[in-house]
């Protein structure tokens, strides 16, 4: 993938696509979509071992660029062939789709390899896993499952800033779906400011109905992945008061249960997935606490 300006698109586009087809993708930083899309159109060059090459241009900083692709939108992806457009889409489209597109105009490349049984195949990386959920997420744009779990390991993998951008558009169902309210009150609190410890930790010695400092502490074991720390703080104000500030503390509490419940394995047809024994444990403790 290549960072195309003004000054070297004749040769890395124009002439580029004399001899392989130019893929330009169209974007900008602050584009959600531009992020989800990114990274698959990157794997898909990868997977096509050379039959298109990928440029991407900047439409905020070059603006004469996508005026004279006529950009309206992004992201928006261009395909040159010969010096000239031929074809393109707007959106960010699922990897699936992108090799449909691709495949209409492309040379056909060498017959793929046959797979590797499962079983040998090497764990997924990191970044992988993240790029599979992201596919999910474009796929099924109203699946909330979907929205949950890629913005989730957005957040586990500390991207804030793409997290953000993913659940804009669906942060107003945060009110009728518990998972995406668990997101919301999740971004709340890292984009909240940090106390300090050791003084929250002062005034719940000297009252142990401080609430408010007991939260702020949850709130802080949050902010740092101590997910016991914080859920064991919570029940400390859950065993004193339950309904404080209209279920405060419980609300939280189901937040870090929905965190920290992993998305579960597939399993053979008719058998239950395991659960975490931490996640039982805790839901457990906030059952008894709650309708004690």
């Amino acid at each position: 993938m290549i960072e195309v300006t003004i000054a070297n698109f004749e040769a890395e586009v124009i002439e580029a696509s004399k001899t392989t087809p130019v893929l330009v993708d169209f974007w900008a930083p602050w584009c959600g979509p531009c992020k989800t899309l990114g990274p698959l159109l990157e794997r898909v060059e990868t997977d096509y071992a050379g039959r298109f090459k990928l440029v991407k241009i900047d439409s905020d900083q070059e603006q004469q660029l996508a005026g004279a692709f006529g950009i309206r939108s992004i992201p928006t992806c261009v395909l040159l062939m010969n010096g000239q457009p031929v074809d393109g889409f707007t959106g960010a489209i699922p990897e699936g789709e992108i090799k449909a597109f691709l495949d209409k105009h492309l040379p056909a490349g060498e017959p793929e390899a046959e797979a590797a049984p499962e079983e040998d195949l090497p764990p997924a990386s990191e970044e992988d896993a993240l790029a599979a959920l992201a596919q999910a997420a474009v796929a099924e744009p109203n699946n909330d499952d979907a929205q949950f779990a890629y913005i989730r390991a957005l957040l586990l993998m500390d991207n804030l800033a793409q997290a953000k951008a993913v659940f804009e558009p669906h942060k107003t169902k945060a009110l009728a779906v518990q998972r995406l309210a668990s997101i919301a009150l999740w971004l709340e609190i890292l984009e909240g400011t940090p106390a300090d410890e050791a003084s929250l930790r002062a005034h719940i010695d000297a009252n142990k109905r401080d609430f408010a400092s007991r939260y702020a502490l949850a709130q802080q074991a949050v902010r740092a992945g101590r997910w016991t720390d914080a859920m064991d703080e919570l029940l400390e104000i859950l065993m004193r008061d339950k309904s404080w500030e209209d279920e405060r503390a419980r609300r939280l509490f189901v937040a870090v249960l929905d965190i920290i419940t992993p998305e579960p394995p597939k399993v053979a047809e008719g058998q239950t997935p395991p659960e975490d024994p931490i996640v039982v444990r805790y839901r457990r403790r906030l059952s008894s606490v709650v309708l004690s």
